[in-house]
């Protein structure tokens, strides 16, 4: 199949739909001594550098897209988002 070519049946703006990319959320950060770090065990809590109402960040493919909200979807975590990041 040539590039130009699509599936039959497929538009080439369709093609893109089928593509998977990584999404990941950003509730906050933190930096520890890897001595600390290799204490931590079930229960420990780590201090993050955010404040329980501030947005998260919402990165694909390891580019920063949008600030989201926490939200609570059925029994479930989820993010709603508030702003998209414009690309500078």
């Amino acid at each position: 199949m040539a590039a130009n070519d699509t599936p039959i049946g497929k538009a080439p703006k369709d093609a893109v739909y089928d593509v998977s990319v990584e999404v990941y959320a950003v509730l906050g950060t933190a930096t520890l001594p890897i001595a600390q770090l290799l204490k931590l065990g079930r229960g420990a809590v780590v201090e993050l550098d955010r404040k329980v109402n501030d947005p998260i960040d919402l990165y694909v493919n390891q580019q920063r897209i949008a600030k989201a909200e926490v939200v609570i979807v059925e029994d479930h975590l989820a993010a709603t988002v508030s702003e998209v990041v414009k690309r500078g």
